[in-house]
């Protein structure tokens, strides 16, 4: 028999310090701000922008729920175990078992079924997300060492010609696109690989030298977006970066125009060399679009 030691009182201050540490963090929770508790909700991703984002939201959310549900499941067997089956004072090891066929079965076939099941998922969205359907604007973008280039074909205000931005290393070009309007991307890289990465639109894809990639998005909500690269591209990678604006067709309109006042006309699609400032921002040049 185990001699049975007295339990030790618990400490005023003990319990003190225990419901200070509980209530001050029910008042940290509480006192975030609607932004933050947003971000929580959708697990720190950006507010979706696009009609197609949601389903990727979506599908970001319930992964979490059922990795949350899975660990706790786990950590709450591990736990049981650890306290059903511990040393008694009799010092009696617990009864042992070598094997449990019903359990063994359980936990190979449910991560199995787990798996199929966002496996699924995965495959319908990305074959949603990848469909090229008919749209309404079509968008040239290239990536070059180290900035962007839109070139905003098939569009009636152009009489016929090609409006065009491109940024450099010391100028951030601005990506224009009218809300509730379909806009195909067709994505070109003059050198290396690139990422055209928009982070409200939750989606990004590959540009790579000697192909052409396309997505086809339907912004659904006005506002500023931040764009960059997501692939290491080369020393310069850190400014590859654009803003997007999401506005409405009359200002998108207006936009357009404006570039056609300003001189930004051309008469094919500018895919990336001199016109592109190819290694931008190795000079002094700060003039908008990259002009001299």
């Amino acid at each position: 028999m185990g001699v049975q030691l007295p339990k030790r009182p618990v400490s005023p201050w003990r319990r003190l310090a225990l419901v200070s540490a509980l209530g001050s963090g029910l008042l940290l929770l509480t006192s975030c701000s609607a932004e933050v508790r947003d971000e929580w909700k959708r697990g720190a991703m950006p507010e979706p922008a696009t009609k197609e984002a949601w389903q990727i939201l979506e599908f970001w959310q319930w992964s979490w729920v059922v990795a949350l549900l899975t660990g706790a499941l786990v950590w709450g067997l591990i736990f049981w175990v650890i306290w059903r089956y511990r040393r008694r004072h009799d010092d009696d090891v617990p009864v042992q078992t070598r094997y449990n066929l019903p359990l063994e079965i359980f936990y190979t076939i449910a991560p199995m079924i787990m798996i199929l099941v966002l496996f699924s998922h995965t495959v319908r969205i990305q074959h949603d997300l990848t469909e090229i359907p008919e749209a309404d604007h079509t968008v040239v973008v290239v990536g070059q060492q180290w900035s962007w280039t839109f070139n905003y074909v098939d569009e009636p205000v152009a009489d016929g010609k090609n409006v065009y931005e491109f940024g450099t290393g010391s100028y951030i070009p601005t990506l224009v696109l009218p809300v509730d309007e379909s806009v195909r991307f067709e994505l070109h890289s003059p050198d290396v690989i690139h990422s055209f990465w928009i982070t409200g639109f939750l989606y990004k894809e590959d540009v790579i030298p000697g192909r052409v990639n396309e997505f086809v998005v339907t912004p659904d909500k006005e506002g500023t977006y931040s764009g960059k690269c997501a692939e290491l591209c080369g020393t310069y990678h850190s400014r590859m970066l654009f803003n997007v604006e999401v506005v409405s067709r009359e200002e998108y309109d207006a936009y357009l125009q404006d570039r056609i006042e300003a001189g930004f006309v051309s008469d094919d699609v500018i895919l990336g060399g001199k016109e592109a400032t190819t290694q931008a921002g190795l000079e002094s040049d700060t003039t908008e679009g990259g002009t001299e």
